[in-house]
Parts: C-alpha cells; structure tokens; sequence
C-alpha cells in the first residue's frame, strides 16, 4: 500500500483555490495531501510527468501514485480522505461525469469573478511550508 501523500495541485492565484487549500490543510490533519500550485516550477513538472499539458489551468489534479484525477472526480476523491460527513460527498459519484464537471467547469469558469485572484501564487507560512511542493 502506498502511504506517501496525494498531492493536490490547484490554481495558485485564485482565491477560492487558496481557501480551499486552507480549508483542507486545517481539517488534513495525518497530512495526507501535500500541495502545489498549477503554475509553480513543481507544478509545472508534475504535470508534464503525468502527461499534462502545461496551460492546464482550470481544474485541480490530484495525484495519487501513478492515478491522476481531475475536476469533480479529484475533488469528491479529496471528499473521501476527509474526516467528518465529508466522504458522504462521494454519492455524487453516482451522478454521470459529464454532467458534474458541467458544474465544476461553470465555477472554474467564474471563480475569478466571483471570489477575485491575485497577482502571484500563494506563498506558504513557514508553518505550512513542508506540505507544498
């Protein structure tokens, strides 16, 4: 069994993305995910190792070993090593792709409107610093 952590890779500039990252690293608690924005060096390189393309902004990849998800599959797969009510998220598993990254895509579309971005990516606290790339 693999027990190194799943990295999650996101838009490092947007704000939702970071608050999702907060989110997550308040709540990781056996550290299970590491972190890494899309547009960093690390970023970059994890996604052209895992067959990505390097523009590939607009959705969160999660990697596991040699599994790559993305969109609604990475993050109801994120839902399901949560602690508390979150893994209940995983019903929506039974909703055809399509039709969740429909709704996923229409946020990543608007998620700069709606919560702003910034003008670099997210610089982690020295606290946080050894769970990012």
């Amino acid at each position: 069994m693999n027990t190194s952590p799943s990295i999650i890779l996101f838009d490092g500039v947007c704000n939702f993305c970071n608050a999702s990252v907060n989110f997550l690293i308040d709540r990781d608690t056996q550290a299970r995910f590491m972190f890494g924005a899309l547009q960093s060096e690390e970023g970059l390189a994890a996604l052209k190792e895992h067959g990505l393309e390097d523009g590939y902004f607009d959705s969160i990849v999660l990697i596991q070993g040699d599994t790559v998800l993305t969109a609604s599959d990475a993050v109801l797969e994120i839902c399901a090593h949560m602690p508390g009510a979150w893994p209940w998220l995983r019903v929506f598993r039974i909703v055809p792709s399509g039709i969740r990254n429909a709704v996923y895509n229409w946020v990543a579309r608007n998620r700069y409107d709606w919560f702003g971005k910034q003008d670099t990516c997210r610089i982690p606290t020295p606290e946080y610093r050894a769970r990012f790339l």
